[in-house]
């Protein structure tokens, strides 16, 4: 036998791994503006959120105006080339595909949350927008990215200009964006299914057994579904209790909104829902679009509103052009105070592999220092901490907590959930100070798993065998997958997950100013969304990162009405590969996707806070996607 096929054969041996990759942090210092964030008054605005009264961070449009208006022009006027726009001009993003939590630069491929709820802002201030126009097609991103674009949409309108949405095909989660717009267009040929959500769980058992390999885990918590995954066939009666949960909670919420914005009452929402409707004359009969036309008539009708001559082009910027144009120059200037955000999304590792990349998540000891970055500067009067990770290293996740708490113990702490802030990503929110969320955020998975797979009938199926020579009882503990665990082994396995469990509650516990007891009843593995996470006291606060913002104003004693500037310490700086990519050279992103694979298959020791990969069908991830190959794709990603 090869030896490449023995090295592969060792990499199935243990822990189970569920990456999120999505664009990762670099320690590098740059700041954007922060305005909007302050109420009309420092005491309007108070709403409850866990034992104490928080501002909502609601967005006022305040226009500039008398001499600032006038140096506004001025800084316009002598702006850098690339910021120059018309009067008039109209402000069009295409959204679709996967939208980062993190910074990107203007190389990187993807789109950005932060860089697209900054557009809208300025574009909100900007005297030469008039309106967005706003593409919309199938998105690869939770419902909390959604809900601030749909916020920050809602927003915008609050300046008194329009904004239009095109979809060519759409689904829940796009209509649900497109539903905050003003009127919503399609062509005649749109793709349409507004038929409903699912949500999928997928077993591994029999392909297992099949091939002779015999996981053996220890997983703490009836609802922690990633042993479910591995050593059932179908779903327990938690597992199913959780996702119907879940799941409910997402379709109401989405015919709420729905049927708010479109004036309609729920009921006629899902009857429509359960028609099964993919007429798109139906669509605009029913109210559900505005009207029926091809991208390039309905840049007509932009152009009869903003009064435009037929002859004449329309004036347009697009993101990429956009998110070079300052706050400064359109005086969104922010205060003296400084409050720092840290981004930590992805999967959490404790420390960087040589096959890492950019895009390899969480790096424990990379955000460490980045914490005590914060806290040995004066300069900062509070920090957000940015999350979307479903978990990873149980160990990385705990001395990130340790150094969040000592960093709260010096200046207000604020944890800011995005689409998931589960097991080892909830870990390190209760070390802040409060917790904020969205209504749908993935939050909780308090409980453990490890494991490893006894590949003794692999092993006899293709001919290989392996001994072993050790000393000390234990030794052969991780070493010897090619047998099953002896009793004393087992014995020994599950008392170390079961202290990891005992750890990880009783800090949440005392985190969240609970009993052990009461903690234990939301615990067990279970996954909450935001709204329900917030009743059962995991969280304080429903809203998004304005919201965060507002809170941490409060607890530094910072006037709600005062502006703040915000310190990005995760803006990343472009890389050679990234700026070839974004000369259109692909070949330098199949050895970044060849590394990252490589990373996700290789041996991961130790114990695991880490949610499991709850497959969301028109909710997270590609809704034409293979099913045998994401079954495949959810096992590879679970070695």
């Amino acid at each position: 036998m090869s030896r490449t096929r023995i090295a592969a054969i060792h990499r199935l041996r243990y822990s189970f791994t569920y990456t999120a990759s999505l664009s990762a942090t670099t320690l590098s210092r740059s700041q954007f503006q922060c305005h909007g964030y302050s109420s009309s008054a420092p005491n309007q605005g108070l709403v409850g959120g866990g034992h104490e009264h928080y501002p909502t961070g609601d967005f006022d449009f305040n226009p500039i105006t008398g001499w600032k208006k006038s140096i506004v022009k001025l800084k316009m006027l002598t702006a850098w080339p690339w910021e120059r726009l018309r009067y008039g001009t109209v402000f069009t993003v295409k959204l679709r595909g996967q939208i980062s939590d993190q910074l990107k630069t203007r190389f990187s491929p993807g789109l950005s949350l932060p860089q697209i709820c900054d557009n809208f802002l300025k574009a909100a201030y900007d005297p030469r927008i008039s309106a967005i126009y706003l593409h919309i097609d199938i998105l690869n991103c939770g419902w909390a990215k959604v809900e601030e674009i749909r916020r920050h949409i809602l927003n915008f309108r609050k300046s008194g200009k329009f904004i239009v949405a095109y979809v060519p095909s759409c689904r829940e989660k796009e209509y649900y964006i497109a539903c905050a717009c003003e009127e919503i267009y399609a062509p005649p040929s749109a793709y349409f299914s507004l038929f409903g959500l699912t949500v999928q769980a997928q077993f591994v058992r029999g392909v297992l057994e099949n091939i002779g390999i015999e996981p053996q885990l220890e997983r703490i918590g009836k609802y922690k579904s990633v042993g479910d995954q591995l050593t059932r066939r179908t779903m327990s009666e938690d597992h199913h209790e959780m996702l119907t949960s879940l799941l409910d909670n997402i379709y109401t919420n989405w015919l709420d909104k729905v049927s708010s914005a479109r004036g309609k009452k729920r009921e006629d929402i899902e009857n429509f829902i359960n028609e099964g409707v993919y007429q798109v004359e139906r669509l605009k009969e029913d109210g559900f679009i505005s009207d029926i036309m091809y991208d390039d008539e309905v840049i007509t009708r932009l152009k009869e509103r903003l009064q435009v001559k037929t002859n004449k082009n329309l004036p347009m910027v697009n993101y990429r052009k956009y998110s070079g144009v300052r706050k400064s120059t359109l005086g969104l200037s922010g205060g003296k105070d400084l409050i720092a955000i840290i981004r930590a999304s992805g999967s959490i590792r404790r420390i960087e592999s040589p096959l890492s990349s950019r895009s390899s998540g969480i790096i424990g000891e990379k955000f460490i220092e980045k914490i005590r970055r914060v806290r040995e500067s004066n300069k900062y009067k509070a920090a957000i901490i940015r999350i979307d990770s479903p978990g990873g290293d149980a160990l990385a996740s705990d001395l990130m907590w340790r150094e969040i708490r000592l960093l709260a113990a010096s200046k207000p702490v604020i944890a800011s959930m995005s689409d998931v802030a589960a097991s080892g990503g909830y870990y390190m929110a209760m070390g802040a100070g409060a917790i904020v969320a969205e209504s749908l955020t993935l939050t909780g998975s308090i409980g453990v798993v490890t494991g490893k797979f006894n590949l003794g009938k692999l092993y006899e199926k293709i001919g290989f065998n392996k001994e072993i020579i050790s000393r000390g009882r234990y030794a052969e503990l991780r070493a010897a997958e090619q047998r099953s665990f002896r009793p004393d082994e087992a014995e020994l396995f599950s008392k170390s997950v079961q202290h990891a469990y005992k750890q990880f509650r009783d800090k949440a516990a005392v985190s969240r100013s609970m009993s052990v007891d009461k903690m234990e009843e939301v615990a067990q593995g279970r996954v909450w969304t935001g709204k329900d996470a917030a009743s059962h006291g995991l969280i304080d606060a429903i809203g998004g990162l304005s919201r965060a913002v507002a809170i941490a104003k409060l607890k530094a004693n910072i006037p709600q009405d005062r502006q703040v500037t915000i310190v990005e310490l995760s803006r990343p700086s472009p890389t050679l590969p990234e700026i070839l990519s974004g000369l259109g050279n692909s070949l330098v992103g199949v050895d970044t996707t060849l590394k990252e694979l490589l990373q996700d298959l290789t041996v991961s020791h130790g114990v695991q806070a880490r949610m499991d990969g709850i497959m969301f069908e028109k909710l997270e991830g590609n809704p034409h996607a293979n099913p045998i190959l994401t079954l495949i794709k959810d096992y590879l990603s679970s070695l």
